[in-house]
């Protein structure tokens, strides 16, 4: 999961990448297939207990956050409430892959609990997130939620994580401002549809319109939104949500934007220069953290520790890649390429990236 609404940078280079190409293996493909075929049917028990209990978690800790007296005790509520509602927020993942009709009322709850409170709305994510999964746009300009990273100069790394910061702020203005302003000119609303409606990292990507029920469904929860941002905007500016309010609240929307986008920076390798890349090459640049690492349950939650085999088993729900993984991890050869996308946690995979930035920086800057 992106988090910004773009980020603003070098945009991907065309194909120019001289290493050999990975062959797709067929074994490991196979045994994906074969081992888990049983594991694609989610849960709703564990959704909507793992979900609810995540949002009540998460706004609890953000009122203490806010009315307890004391820096420190204000602060542990704060940290409570990222995680929280970084999790929560997290199910906008599975909402992009999941059957609806497998999850009756879902989005909807989490529109209502977590998206448009949050003004990330399903509508950001849906309709973007597939055409990173599609096999032929990933890795390419094409893909929405990839840039080559690894290639990029040093300063990229650390650019690409704070500007992150400035998400909660983007979004209020999208909503506040922007949405409203663009029922007024059809020019904008252009602009506005194309650019500032997907969470995505590629900065050339351009989003088409939305056609039929994924219309309808943007328009209300688009104007819902719209409506909440100006609510907010309106109680901070009269002072209905005390100064110190709105700022440990911005302070908190911050902090878990940060926390997706240093995810999101480890979420894979970024060594593609822009050529369609086979499913294995696919799972060969992505990443799992699986365990015994215990922190990666926080800063990749709800299943996103295993994002490499989410590449090769996009279906499977958050709660079975675990089992998905213990599977194959048993059943599959110590040479399949399959143990080449494990790695041990955060730091090690942030020095390899970063090691590849300054080795070959440079690289994935357009000619």
């Amino acid at each position: 999961m992106a988090t910004n609404l773009t980020f603003v940078g070098p945009a991907p280079a065309a194909a120019r990448d001289d290493r050999p190409r990975i062959a797709d293996d067929m074994a490991l493909l196979k045994a994906a297939a074969e081992l888990t075929r049983e594991l694609s049917a989610p849960n709703p028990r564990i959704y909507w207990a793992d979900f609810l209990a995540s949002v009540v978690i998460g706004y609890a800790a953000l009122a203490g956050a806010i009315l307890v007296s004391g820096f420190w005790p204000a602060l542990a509520c704060g940290l409570a409430a990222v995680l929280a509602l970084y999790r929560a927020e997290s199910f906008i993942h599975e909402i992009t892959h999941v059957k609806h009709s497998a999850l009756p009322g879902f989005r909807t709850a989490w529109n209502a609990l977590i998206g448009v409170p949050l003004m990330v709305p399903s509508f950001m994510y849906e309709g973007v997130h597939n055409l990173h999964h599609a096999r032929t746009r990933y890795g390419t300009v094409e893909d929405p939620e990839y840039l080559p990273l690894a290639l990029m100069k040093p300063w990229t790394l650390p650019a690409f994580i704070l500007i992150a910061a400035l998400a909660p702020i983007g979004l209020i203005v999208r909503y506040a401002v922007l949405a409203p302003l663009s029922l007024l000119s059809p020019k904008l609303r252009k602009a506005v549809v194309a650019r500032y409606s997907g969470l995505v990292i590629n900065p050339v990507f351009r989003r088409r319109p939305p056609e039929g029920e994924a219309k309808a469904l943007w328009t209300r929860l688009e104007i819902v939104t719209s409506c909440w941002a100006l609510t907010f905007v309106a109680m901070a500016a009269t002072g209905v949500l005390p100064l110190r309010a709105v700022l440990i609240i911005l302070g908190v929307a911050s902090s878990v934007a940060v926390l997706n986008q240093l995810r999101t920076l480890v979420a894979h390798l970024w060594e593609n220069e822009g050529e369609a890349m086979t499913v294995t090459a696919q799972y060969l640049d992505s990443v799992n953290v699986p365990p015994p690492a215990l922190l990666p349950g926080l800063w990749a939650p709800v299943g996103l520790r295993y994002h490499a085999l989410h590449h090769l088993l996009p279906s499977v729900p958050y709660h079975n890649l675990g089992i998905a993984h213990r599977r194959l991890a048993a059943m599959l050869d110590p040479a399949s390429p399959y143990f080449k996308a494990n790695y041990r946690g955060l730091p090690g995979l942030m020095w390899k990236i970063g090691l590849s930035s300054v080795t070959r920086g440079g690289r994935g800057l357009p000619r």
